[in-house]
Formats: structure tokens, sequence, C-alpha cells
């Protein structure tokens, strides 16, 4: 048995007790899962049945996130646009008149369970620019607080071949990233990882626990110019990188089912890819690992006593700002004292930082012109340094 893989007759109930565990879960659609290249339409009763498990996720007082491709198949469909390839820009235009008719779909399906929807779309740089990240963070974290299930995918009618996720899969996974997520569910045409093509071999082996993603593992995927590997194993394991390296779990299992994951719940055949740590820690460790500091945040000490227990850090602890960043910058937190004691994402820039200072949240609105956030520095955002 090569390192990092694991045969044993548990992984069912593994993958099950996974998913009853998981409190935040990123879910990931396929095109060819979504979409019926001969009907020429999406699989509405696929959408639903899936919103059907979507909605018992919920009742057990889970969040669910969808990533869903489909948009420039529908589009290419609405459009009268030929088979093959197609330009760029014809793309982009699929992609913008079918991601309509996505989220009206997905919106319907849900709706029967009395589910609301958004949709999100991102660019790369919306989940690795650390600007765009805590408002995209913030934005569909308080979608979830108010029971909203967020339909997330590429925006494809402003980026180009160069600048895109290039799959769902990894964007999936940076969305899980960036949500702290528990897990990560990729729905395919394939119930998980084998160590050969099972459509070429009928000898090969299923591998239902991945503890590492060695070269071992990823050599599972085949080339990129294998048929196995043009259905998306090899962007799979991409995405399972991304993601345990970011403390979530990942899955890979059969979408071709109705009710998929009622069916991973009751013991459906999956590859569970383990993480290396926590989606705590790993963020935590993201933002320590950031660039220099472009500012300064200095409390008192009740500011000081509230951070080490774990809470935001408010404008009324706050007595000097000084620097130069903007949202989303790195900042060092200074004791009265004038020590290091932390840093962490800065909420607001450096003039409304100034003009809130020692304020009340309540003043905030009337300083700042606009209804703000509450916190300088949100709890996930901050990273304390722990006195020697």
């Amino acid at each position: 048995m090569k390192a990092g893989i694991r045969m044993t007759d548990q992984h069912h109930s593994g993958a099950s007790q996974m998913l009853a565990s998981a409190q935040r879960i990123v879910i990931k659609i396929g095109s060819a899962l979504l979409f019926d290249s001969v009907a020429g339409s999406a699989r509405q009763d696929w959408m639903q049945a899936l919103a059907q498990d979507i909605a018992q996720l919920k009742a057990q007082n889970k969040e669910v996130i969808l990533v869903s491709s489909g948009s420039i198949a529908l589009g290419r469909q609405i459009l009268g646009l030929k088979k093959g390839s197609i330009r760029l820009e014809e793309k982009q235009a699929a992609a913008a008149t079918g991601q309509v008719s996505l989220v009206q779909h997905w919106a319907d399906a849900l709706m029967h369970h009395k589910l609301h929807t958004a949709q999100i779309l991102l660019a790369p740089e919306d989940t690795e620019t650390r600007k765009r990240h805590i408002n995209a963070r913030t934005t569909m974290n308080t979608l979830l607080g108010l029971g909203v299930v967020p339909v997330v995918n590429e925006n494809d009618t402003i980026t180009t071949y160069e600048i895109r996720f290039g799959d769902n899969d990894r964007l999936a996974a940076r969305v899980a990233a960036m949500m702290s997520a528990d897990l990560l569910i990729l729905l395919s045409d394939i119930d998980g990882l084998y160590n050969a093509n099972p459509k070429q071999n009928s000898s090969a082996v299923h591998i239902p626990l991945i503890e590492e993603i060695n070269e071992d593992i990823l050599a599972m995927g085949g080339s990129s110019d294998t048929e196995f590997a043009s259905g998306g194993m090899i962007t799979k394991l991409a995405a399972a990188q991304i993601a345990t390296q970011a403390g979530v779990a990942m899955m890979i299992c059969s979408g071709l089912v109705h009710n998929p994951v009622n069916a991973l719940a009751q013991g459906a055949k999956a590859s569970l890819f383990t993480p290396t740590t926590t989606p705590q820690n790993a963020r935590k460790k993201w933002i320590a690992g950031a660039l220099s500091p472009m500012g300064r945040i200095q409390v008192d000490d009740g500011a000081v006593a509230a951070l080490r227990a774990g809470k935001s850090l408010l404008p009324v602890g706050v007595v000097g700002v000084s620097g130069q960043f903007d949202r989303g910058d790195l900042v060092q937190i200074l004791s009265p004292s004038g020590a290091e004691i932390g840093h962490g994402l800065a909420g607001l820039n450096i003039t409304e930082a100034q003009q809130s200072a020692g304020k009340k949240s309540t003043e905030l609105a009337a300083i700042l012109g606009y209804e703000g956030r509450a916190e300088l520095i949100h709890a996930d955002d901050l990273v304390m340094i722990r006195q020697r």
C-alpha cells in the first residue's frame, strides 16, 4: 500500500460521517450533470432532486454554497450558437445570457423548499487578492447568515483565458478555502479516484480514502492528453490540493444519480481527501503569511483584553491610527505601550479608521457617511502574537 492511500471497508461510513459532521458545505456541479445535450435544456428534475438534498442539509442547520457550471451551455442553446468551438467573445456572450437562466433554474428549484438563492460571480482576484477576498467573504457570510443558498460561478463575461480559474473544480476549492468550509463535494460522472482509468481498465481499483496527495496520487489523474484527464480528474486532484491545504475535506462522488448528497449520507461510494489542518488554522496561517503591514493601529487596555479573548477589534478601543492602508490590507496592532500584539486585515481604509477611532459603533454612520461594518478588524481576520 502506497503512502497517502488507505484501503478500508469503512470508507463509506467515513464519507457519510464527514458529511454528517460538516457545518459549512460547498457543492460543485459540472455542466454535464446539469445540462442535457440531447434535449438541449437544463435537467430540471435532477436540479429539483438536488434542491431536496440541500433542503435536508439546511434542516440540519448546515450552510450550503453551490458552485454551478452550466451558464455557457445554456447560453449557447438560447443564442443558437453552433456546436463545436466558438470564439472567446461568443463564449462570454453565451455565459452572460446563460447565467440568467442558470440562476433562475436554481431559484425555482430551491423555492420549492422555501429557500432563497443569490448569484455570486467571481474572478480569480476575488479569492486571491485580499481586498476583494474580504469583500466576497463578508458578503457570502452575510447571505449564509440570512439562510440564503449562494450560487457561485466564474465571471466568464469579463475574464479571459489568461486570467481565469480554468475550471469550476478549482473555483469551488478556492471558494471553500475562502469561506473556511468544512467540506467540498465534487459531483462528477465518476464515483471517485481510481488507480487507473476505469473506463479503459476493468481491473481499476477505487481509492476510498486519501490522506496525503503525493506523486503517486497525482499520477492517477493521468496526463493532460488522455481522455480520462480531459474528463477532469487532473483538475479534481488540483482542487483537492487547494482544499485540503486550506483545512477543507473534499469528496469526489457520482452525481449521475438523483439526490446524490442523500446517497452519500446513505453510504454511496466516494473518495474522501482528508485535510492537513483546520479551516481556522489555515486562515490564520494565510493572514500570518501576508506581506509587510501597511499601517499600525494602537489600542487601549480594554481592547487588548477583548482581542485576547477572541473578540473583534471595534473602533471604540482604538487610540491611534497611522500608516497608509486600504480596506483588506494587513495592519499591525499595538498595545498602549507600543508593543506589537497582533496583526489583521483592516475593515476600513486609513481615513475611515482615523475618523472612527475611539467612537462607538452607533456613531459610525454619521461619521463615515454610510452604514459601515461595526468591526475595524473582524476576529476571523486577526492573528494575535503570543507574548513571551
